[in-house]
């Protein structure tokens, strides 16, 4: 099945979205306005605890994102889509079939919207005082479900280099057209070659601090209903479903296109032998 011209057609549907994302409409530009009405009227302790939340997810992510994971289910889930007998490792799951990887990464996704749509719908209840809680609490939800998403690919979120991945597949989630456009020119080096650049490591993760910034506004208007009590009910579960399932999306792609790229090249070797 994961012939040579297989593979290439299933790069090709992801080159395709890729291109898609890059469209940005009007409502998106806008949508992040209503923060700096959020700003004034939020008070101060809330801004504050926001801070320092967000301050000690970066931190997280610069030391390591492992903790987030539950690796040894993802593991199994891949042990029993796959028939294996054998425990499987993080370094087993490349010679897996791409669609065995693909059918627990849509389950990953289904499972971390239907957590997500809970999250939201709790801290709904409270409006704005609740809304601190909920932006700190959705940013290590989308961590946790990249994070995921690259060991059902069969990529450690232990190694650095893939902690960069996951911060800018979240950074592509809520990028406009200019940005999108700037990441999947910075993922080619990660498509081209195995390791990156001490030097580009530091460099990348200092924008950690914009990346989390850039992914509170995305809330926009979106999470602005959210601050009405009880209603903010029904709008904190459909707006955290929706941005962990384009999330989980985002990562699936990314991810799946690196595995293709490196069974091609595989393929080749193959042959060239």
């Amino acid at each position: 099945m994961e012939n040579k011209d297989w593979l290439l057609t299933e790069l090709k549907t992801i080159e395709k979205w890729e291109q898609d994302q890059k469209g940005i409409f009007f409502w998106e530009k806008i949508g992040r306005l209503p923060f700096k009405l959020l700003d004034k009227i939020t008070p101060a302790f809330i801004q504050k605890k926001i801070g320092v939340l967000l301050d000690e997810l970066g931190q997280f992510v610069q030391t390591g994102g492992q903790y987030l994971t539950q690796e040894k289910l993802i593991l199994k889930r891949l042990q029993k889509q796959s028939n294996q007998h054998q425990e499987l490792t993080i370094q087993d799951i490349a010679s897996l079939s791409l669609s065995t990887m693909d059918e627990v990464s849509d389950q990953l996704k289904t499972n971390r919207g239907n957590l997500a749509t809970i999250q939201g719908a709790t801290t709904g209840v409270g409006g704005i005082f609740t809304l601190a809680i909920d932006i700190p609490v959705l940013l290590g939800l989308s961590l946790k479900t990249l994070q995921e998403i690259a060991i059902t690919y069969g990529y450690d979120p232990k190694d650095r280099e893939e902690r960069i991945f996951i911060v800018k597949c979240l950074q592509f989630s809520s990028a406009d057209i200019v940005g999108k456009q700037a990441i999947l020119n910075e993922l080619s080096s990660f498509y081209k070659r195995k390791e990156v650049t001490n030097n580009e490591m530091i460099s990348q993760l200092q924008g950690w601090r914009e990346v989390v910034y850039t992914y509170r506004d995305q809330f926009g208007w979106k999470k602005l209903l959210q601050m009405v009590p009880i209603a903010g009910i029904l709008f904190g579960a459909i707006t955290n479903r929706s941005m962990i399932n384009d999330l989980s999306e985002v990562g699936i792609m990314l991810y799946r296109k690196r595995r293709i790229l490196e069974k091609l090249n595989e393929n080749e070797k193959e042959l060239a032998e």
